[in-house]
This record gives structure tokens, C-alpha cells and sequence, in this order.
């Protein structure tokens, strides 16, 4: 029997992960039920948006170019349904430690593509220009650390049902 502290502290973490679950499950249903983001150019205006705004890093601007615009159709799609898959993970608490090893991938994809404060800021912006991102990196690896499906799960519900004598 875990202890009160414990407890409260996988309550918290549970309570992190269906709250960012929620948030993708929210970006994520919009990309796949609307075809604006993947068929009409949604994803292609934010790459041109990054790409205009110097907002990318420059080791990722050949990337941009050269890789993701070529090919922006297949990869708005994996966007949209990786969005929805994260989301649908993390709120049911299934295939949390894959999902987040996924989102972590995304979320550090997007920072260097979107989060560049450029040649001349100090250390400080590149942090403060993160935030959006970064912030939901450190979620991602506290699912992988923590215990994130351990209470309010469909993983611990399924656990729990198998280990309960018949």
C-alpha cells in the first residue's frame, strides 16, 4: 500500500498527465477533423510563418525547406494524428512511456523550429522563447520518470481487475 505522500504525489502526476492528454486531444481533434491543417495549407503557413519570422533555428531552417515543405501533406497528417494519439494516451493513461518518448520528439521539433530568439540574445531568451514548448518537454519527461499511469488509468483499471482474485 503506497503511503499518503505517495498517494498524493501519483494523484498529482495523473492529474498532469489527463490535463496535457486533454490539451492534445483538443489540437489534435481540430487537425484531423478539420482538413484545413493537412489539406489546405494550415501546416504549410506555420513552416512559411517560422521560416519569415526567423524563427527557426539555423541548423533547422535546411530541414524546413528542404525535407518538411517538400513532403508537408504526409507530414501534417502524422501531425495531426500523433497529436490525437498523444492526447488519447495520456487522458486514458495507456501506452503513456511511448507517448510521451513521441510528444518529447515532437515538443523538441517544434521548440527548433519555432522558438529561435536569435545569433544575439541572451541565454536567458532562448529559455524564456522556449516556454511553450519547453515547458511541456519537462511534462513528457516527468511521464517517462514518474509512474504517470499508475492511478486513474485504463492501465491501472485493467491491472487491478486482473490482479483481483475471481
Amino acid at each position: 500500500m503506497p503511503s499518503t505522500t505517495e498517494t498524493q504525489d501519483l494523484r498529482a502526476l495523473a492529474f498532469l498527465r489527463i490535463s496535457v492528454g486533454l490539451f492534445f486531444l483538443l489540437f489534435g481533434q481540430y487537425k484531423v477533423f478539420s482538413t484545413y491543417f493537412t489539406l489546405h495549407g494550415g501546416f504549410q503557413f506555420w513552416i512559411h510563418q517560422f521560416l519569415e519570422n526567423n524563427s527557426a533555428y539555423p541548423f533547422m531552417v535546411p530541414v524546413l525547406r528542404g525535407f518538411v515543405l517538400p513532403h508537408a501533406t504526409p507530414i501534417a497528417f502524422l501531425v495531426a494524428y500523433g497529436e490525437l494519439a498523444i492526447g488519447v494516451a495520456l487522458t486514458l493513461g495507456v501506452l503513456v512511456r511511448p507517448a510521451s518518448v513521441a510528444a518529447l520528439v515532437f515538443m523538441l521539433t517544434l521548440l527548433f523550429s519555432s522558438n529561435y530568439p536569435g545569433p544575439d540574445a541572451p541565454i536567458w531568451q532562448y529559455f524564456g522563447a522556449s516556454l511553450d514548448h519547453s515547458v511541456l518537454a519537462l511534462c513528457f519527461i516527468c511521464f517517462l520518470i514518474g509512474r504517470a499511469e499508475s492511478i486513474w488509468s485504463v492501465s491501472s483499471l485493467l491491472r487491478r481487475n486482473r490482479d483481483t482474485p475471481a
